[in-house]
């Protein structure tokens, strides 16, 4: 399948120097570092640039300044952040950029698919900023850079077990701006910085590993994302747990053009499922409800009839969505402080399973293909779904973090 490209074309001398280097050595070693697709360098029989002077191998005294075309190629947006690289590294000559089609015989790479344009923060960042930044870019993790390496990255968890900051992120956008403040205040207070409570050193991964090696070291190490680095050790991008499974899906219909997918693609949904999964009747009251949200990392209970068949599906925010509806500030608060674990007090959740659960639920069947389970869950932007049989009885839930863990395997 052709996809579009750019193309940069470098017309230099062959003496044209970068530092103590040929400059178009200089800048094919500078391709390859940051991951570029692929360069490469013509020597010409003659020409002549911007100075008019003829450069031939015909002429003895010029042979040792022949004409050189360097080409590069790679995504547009790739060779767009790339320019201004080159053009600090050119010496002179002309600099070119024309566009194109290509066709990439190649195994999936982490630099395909990673997210290059990445917030990065300093070690000594009061952490007050670095948690008004997840909240106002909606960002999911920071790497933490000194000297354009990284020493470190900082995600939601780490927020939440060493900054005390106590929902979810995505909950903590969702709450009262008043509640936020208490919380950045109380953050502000502490006088921690972004070295604190970032986790280090960061798992890493280079720039031209496969995707395949991604998904094993984040199944390794049990991470959901890993910080991409050129062959410098400088940041580069992310790539995520949701790039990866997106790559895959993607693969699943370009078999023969890349080789080397994980046999688990083949598998289904009853294989991956785990069926330790928290179920309520719609009756549950609240309180218990919210006590079973609490005693699990899936963060949601499965409302089922006393048959077991699937009728709804609680998330942790869904509670706080309905005291909030209610403009019921005091008990949207306490709930706040029950579900980051804090004492609540004595206040009493009026209400039923029945009340605040979604009555749809995404649903695969335990002999869904596993190929098709990842398109489900990557259209959806969910972590998990719901597993039944033929006749909508509770099975189990498989999640992204199980997928990545079977197709991380050699």
């Amino acid at each position: 399948m052709f996809i579009d490209i750019e193309m940069i074309r470098i017309f230099i001398g062959e003496s044209a120097r970068c530092g103590n280097r040929p400059a178009y050595e200089a800048i094919v070693e500078e391709a390859r570092r940051r991951g570029m697709a692929g360069a490469t360098v013509y020597r010409g029989a003659m020409g002549f640039g911007a100075n008019s002077l003829i450069h031939t191998s015909k002429i003895l005294r010029l042979s040792e300044d022949l004409p050189v075309v360097v080409e590069i190629i790679d995504v547009p947006e790739r060779v767009r952040a790339f320019l201004p690289r080159v053009q600090a590294m050119l010496p002179e000559g002309t600099l070119a950029v024309s566009p194109g089609k290509a066709v990439f015989h190649l195994p999936l790479r982490v630099r395909d698919v990673m997210v290059s344009d990445v917030v990065s923060t300093a070690p000594d960042t009061p952490l007050v900023e670095v948690v008004d930044l997840f909240l106002g870019r909606a960002i999911k993790a920071v790497p933490v850079v000194e000297e354009r390496k990284p020493v470190g990255v900082i995600t939601g968890g780490d927020l939440m077990q060493r900054a005390r900051l106590g929902l979810r992120l995505d909950i903590q956008r969702r709450i009262p701006q008043d509640l936020r403040d208490e919380t950045l205040s109380a953050i502000k207070g502490e006088g921690l910085t972004a070295r604190d409570v970032m986790t280090g050193p960061a798992v890493m991964v280079n720039i031209r590993a496969s995707v395949p090696e991604a998904a094993r070291i984040m199944a390794d190490k049990g991470v959901k994302r890993l910080v991409v680095v050129d062959d410098g050790g400088e940041l580069a991008g992310v790539i995520s747990r949701v790039d990866v499974l997106g790559a895959y899906a993607r693969a699943t219909t370009l078999a023969t053009a890349l080789p080397g997918l994980p046999k688990a693609l083949h598998s289904t949904a009853g294989e991956a499922m785990f069926r330790d999964v928290p179920s309520c009747l719609p009756s549950t009251p609240l309180r218990q409800v919210l006590d079973l949200i609490l005693s699990t990392p899936l963060r949601r209970v499965v409302v089922t009839d006393e048959s077991g068949v699937i009728e709804g599906i609680i998330l942790d925010g869904d509670p706080l969505a309905r005291f909030a509806r209610e403009h019921n500030p005091g008990l949207f608060r306490s709930l706040a402080r029950r579900l980051s674990g804090a004492s609540a007090g004595d206040e009493e959740w009026q209400g039923t399973a029945g009340d605040v659960m979604h009555d749809e639920v995404l649903v695969v069947q335990e002999s869904t293909p596993l190929g098709e389970v990842l398109g489900i869950v990557l259209h959806n932007k969910v972590r998990r779904l719901v597993v039944s049989d033929g006749k909508g009885h509770l099975l189990g839930m498989v999640d992204r973090d199980t997928i990545l863990r079977m197709l991380g395997r050699p």
